[in-house]
């Protein structure tokens, strides 16, 4: 595996607020390390939607699932029907994973950008895989060719079974967990900017001090090649009047 995939695998599996600033460090340690073109390739990846950032923590973080996935799809194509039932569970159990990674890393995991999920995942499964990109580094939502290209219809497809209405506790206690996510989010968020503040004063403070001791040690220079010119001056002046004798 080349430095430039190794950069790409971690790119993609970055925190999603993350992708910018990881984007650029990865990009400036290829350029420092010589390989500019590279850098430059890796400059212009796309960040992804949240929805297809979670399909990416999918394949990195869920592999035998998403294989599962793909092996049963590639068994419905060849006329396997019953293999139409593990294509089911298997999406149902990521789309699971992905409302766990997505409330983990501090995102709301709403039913549409769920439905987005499970429709990259169908699109992949119906391809085979991620080509043309990397395995796990999507940088944009797919869109399957349709269903009957997996060889079953739509109504057998996507969405796993519709789980049980649920009574308004269990709103409130879910919403009230969502809320709870965010605000934990967002305090994580307040604690990384003003450790970088701090960071940031004590960088500029000693700068500031550093350019100090360069301006007086350039004065010491300057007097000391001045004491020198005078030096030589006297030095050629005595050999001359000593040569004259």
């Amino acid at each position: 595996m080349s430095a430039e995939t190794d950069a790409v695998a971690a790119l993609y599996q970055a925190p999603f607020g993350d992708f910018v600033a990881e984007r650029k460090r990865l990009a400036n340690e290829r350029k420092a390390a010589g390989d500019k073109d590279a850098a430059a390739r890796i400059v212009k990846l796309a960040r992804p939607p949240i929805s297809a950032w979670a399909v990416n923590q999918l394949w990195w973080r869920e592999r035998a699932r998403f294989d599962a996935l793909l092996k049963a799809a590639a068994q419905v194509k060849l006329g396997d029907r019953e293999a139409a039932r593990g294509h089911r569970e298997a999406l149902a159990a990521l789309r699971e994973q992905a409302a766990r990674i997505l409330q983990d890393a501090g995102n709301a995991a709403s039913e549409a950008t769920l439905r987005r999920v499970v429709t990259t995942l169908s699109a992949i499964a119906a391809s085979g895989g991620f080509d043309p990109e990397p395995p796990g580094a999507l940088s944009a939502d797919r869109d399957p060719p349709g269903f009957e290209a997996l060889g079953f219809a739509p109504s057998a497809a996507v969405s796993p079974p519709k789980p049980p209405r649920p009574d308004a506790a269990a709103v409130r206690a879910a919403e009230a967990e969502r809320r709870r996510a965010e605000a934990e989010a967002e305090r994580r968020r307040k604690a990384e900017r003003e450790r970088l503040s701090e960071k940031l004063r004590e960088a500029r403070a000693l700068k500031a001090a550093q350019e100090r001791e360069l301006s007086r040690l350039s004065s010491e220079v300057e007097a000391a090649e001045q004491g020198l010119k005078q030096t030589q001056a006297l030095l050629a002046e005595l050999e001359t009047a000593l040569a004259s004798l």
